[in-house]
Parts: structure tokens; sequence; C-alpha cells
């Protein structure tokens, strides 16, 4: 399918994400499979207690490859509808840092391209993640 047919919606945010709002974005009476992943900051990290992740990004070039993976999902599944949000600043437990929401006429491609985008966010897009414990110790973590 050509990525032209496929309506994206890419944003980086410092606002706390809304997955509804995000999963309306995506609506589409053509698409029976219309599915939202979320991303939350989890409370434990191995032993340690998280109190809250900070993101940061090289916000240009961040939207820049989120585009860039955005029209290869697009290319290589059948999606009528994608949208990419990715939280910045701090976000805290049980918050949502990212959302990826897409819609297709069949299941097995949203399905697929899900996975596969948070896969590839988290390998390529320049947003880097500080994970803020408990006992006042922090870290950069890397996937």
């Amino acid at each position: 399918m050509s990525s032209t047919r496929c309506q994206t919606m890419i944003e980086l945010t410092d606002e706390p994400l809304d997955p509804t709002a995000i999963l309306a974005l995506v609506a589409d009476d053509d698409c029976g499979a219309q599915i939202i992943f979320l991303g939350c900051t989890r409370r434990t990290t191995g032993e340690k207690i998280t109190q809250q992740l900070t993101y940061q990004a090289y916000r240009s070039m961040a939207i820049s490859e989120l585009r860039g993976l955005a029209e290869k999902a697009a290319n290589r599944w059948n999606l009528r509808r994608l949208a990419i949000y990715h939280r910045l600043g701090e976000v805290a437990v049980g918050q949502a840092s990212v959302a990826i929401a897409a819609a297709s006429p069949h299941r097995p491609d949203v399905m697929a391209a899900i996975p596969w985008l948070m896969d590839r966010l988290k390998e390529t897009v320049p947003i880097w993640k500080q994970e803020t414990f408990a006992d006042g110790s922090s870290a950069w973590i890397h996937p």
C-alpha cells in the first residue's frame, strides 16, 4: 500500500496524552480494526521503585524519524490512519509516555504494525529517557 493513502499524525508534546482523543484520530468507518498501544511509566524497574521518567528529544530529528517510520509502516501494511504521539518532560508513574494508534480494514495489519513501530521507535528515534527513583537516584535508560 502506498503511504499517500495513509493519513498520519505525529506529535511530540509536553502535555499528558489523552488515549481517547488519540484513538479518535484514527477512527474510520471503513476500518474494522482500530487499535491503540500505550507505553506507561511503571512503578518498578528491577528492585528499584520508580518515581518518574523524564524524556528529552532532538525534536526536529525525532519528528523526521517518526514520519519515516510511519511511511515505512504504511508501505508495509494496509494502514488507513496512523497516529504516533510521544510525551516529553516529566511523566509520573501510571501516565502514558507514548501512544501509537492505527486503523486498517483488517486486524492483522494493525496487530503487526504497532509492535514493529514501537520497536523501531525505541531503536532509532532520538528520544532519551531518564529514570528517577524513590531513593533520589537517577539513571539514563538506553534501550
